[in-house]
């Protein structure tokens, strides 16, 4: 049994956003074998299955103190070079946030950007310097973050020879969702939510508005699709994120002045600030579509949308932007309908197109059974109870070596046999003043002249 501590970014309680309750639910997949504590940067009330301790930054080297693993994500060693120092192996939960900002920030000055920019990518080089075993959603973030590994010197002889596929420093631990199947202890939307009927067709966005999302769209497809069919809704369950310090969208407000211009907020269009986590299953078992779409940029490639696994568990049939992994998954899987991104006539047709097929659930539930059962926390997780169940640095830390990049190649790059050889053809070719005019345009550019 090893002692692991896993420090969550973002606040754990009753409301939850996707960073809060990945370190959560695999905390408590942890727990079944490990002596385990989340570190929150909230005081947690009540009881969540594990034992949670809030910490500041420069405590989190003391709460490391004695324990055989610890779990980071986004910022924390960056912010905590004090726990970065210790010599505990340290699992990081890889995080495409530098995508997400590139999007967030588009609108501010150039100086803004650079100086986030700047900021993200010293908080990735030290994950990457640190690092003894790193975590990602998907393959595709994998391969990303292994050219990154790559090229911050942890792909090496050391870190090969300890495994040649590499699993041993980075593999896919991906959001997973509950083994038991979700149960609807009241219903969260029809005949319950103002505006909202018993027999209405819900379009349910399971999530919050972001700026690489596309929630502008939705709205506009919702009003091209009520014109035929009414009863079509459209309900956004997160309008308020839990965590205070989590920057400010401009999408939201673009979207409660598109819903209001339209005249959509409160007929067709509805808002709520954040769905309790343990409510979630009453709201997404009274919809009848789930709907993800995002913008056609470089955070989508790499995105993994955590909203996609609560339709899954929810067995909830879906309409899909394309171009992320989870699209791609509703298109080989048959769980919904994929679209080209920012089209509305086609979001709104499909709309229309499964509100007529009627028992969306029965047609779509076998391939949903199939893939839910191999998407749960406990076989997700896999990978991170191998490394807790025998925690060890990474090969090259082991050893003490850590690559040291320069600005030019050294001059141990080119062999002394291979500076001979040139030596040679040069007087063989141009005789001794050939091989002088050689040797100090060499001794020039080792200068950088």
């Amino acid at each position: 049994m090893s002692r692991v501590l896993v420090v969550s970014t973002d606040v754990v309680g009753a409301t939850m956003a996707g960073p809060a309750i990945r370190a959560l639910e695999l905390s408590r997949v942890l727990a079944s074998r490990h002596q385990v504590t989340l570190a929150t940067p909230n005081q947690v009330e009540g009881d969540f299955g594990v034992p949670c301790v809030r910490y500041r930054h420069e405590t989190l080297a003391e709460l490391a103190q004695g324990q055989d693993v610890v779990m980071v994500g986004g910022l924390t060693l960056a912010f905590s070079p004090g726990l970065a120092a210790l010599a505990v192996p340290i699992v990081v939960d890889v995080y495409p946030f530098t995508q997400e900002n590139l999007q967030l920030f588009a609108s501010q000055p150039m100086l803004v950007r650079i100086q986030d920019s700047e900021a993200l990518l010293r908080g990735v080089w030290a994950q990457l310097r640190r690092g003894d075993f790193f975590l990602c959603f998907s393959g595709k973030l994998r391969d990303f973050y292994m050219g990154m590994l790559h090229a911050a010197g942890r792909i090496n002889p050391y870190t090969y020879d300890q495994d040649a596929r590499l699993r041993r420093l980075i593999d896919v631990v991906p959001f997973g969702l509950p083994q038991e199947a979700p149960v609807m202890r009241a219903h969260g939307l029809k005949g319950t939510w103002p505006g909202i009927g018993p027999g209405d067709f819900v379009v349910y966005w399971g999530g919050g508005l972001y700026d690489w999302m596309d929630p502008l769209t939705a709205v506009r497809a919702v009003a091209l699709a009520a014109q035929q069919n009414p009863t079509i809704k459209l309900f956004f369950p997160g309008t308020r994120h839990p965590n205070p310090s989590v920057h400010h969208m401009g999408i939201l407000d673009q979207t409660l002045k598109l819903a209001a211009d339209l005249g959509l907020t409160g007929k067709h269009v509805f808002f709520n600030d954040w769905v309790p986590y343990e409510r979630r299953a009453d709201f997404l078992l009274d919809a009848d579509v789930g709907l993800t779409l995002h913008l056609d940029h470089f955070e989508t490639a790499y995105s993994f949308r955590t909203r996609v696994l609560d339709y899954i568990w929810a067995r909830l049939p879906m309409v899909a932007t394309r171009g992320d992994v989870l699209a791609d998954l509703v298109a080989s899987r048959g769980l919904g309908v994929v679209v080209e991104p920012g089209d509305a006539e086609a979001v709104a047709q499909a709309f229309l197109d499964l509100a007529a097929m009627g028992d969306l659930r029965r047609r779509y539930a076998e391939p949903m059974e199939s893939l839910a059962k191999e998407m749960t926390w406990q076989h997700c997780a896999e990978p991170l109870m191998a490394f807790c169940d025998h925690p060890v640095r990474a090969a090259d830390a082991l050893v003490g070596y850590r690559f040291q990049p320069e600005e030019r190649v050294a001059t141990s790059m080119v062999p002394l046999e291979g500076q001979l050889r040139k030596a040679i053809a040069s007087l063989r070719q141009g005789g001794p003043k050939r091989l002088m005019r050689d040797v100090r345009a060499y001794l020039r550019w080792r200068r950088g002249a």
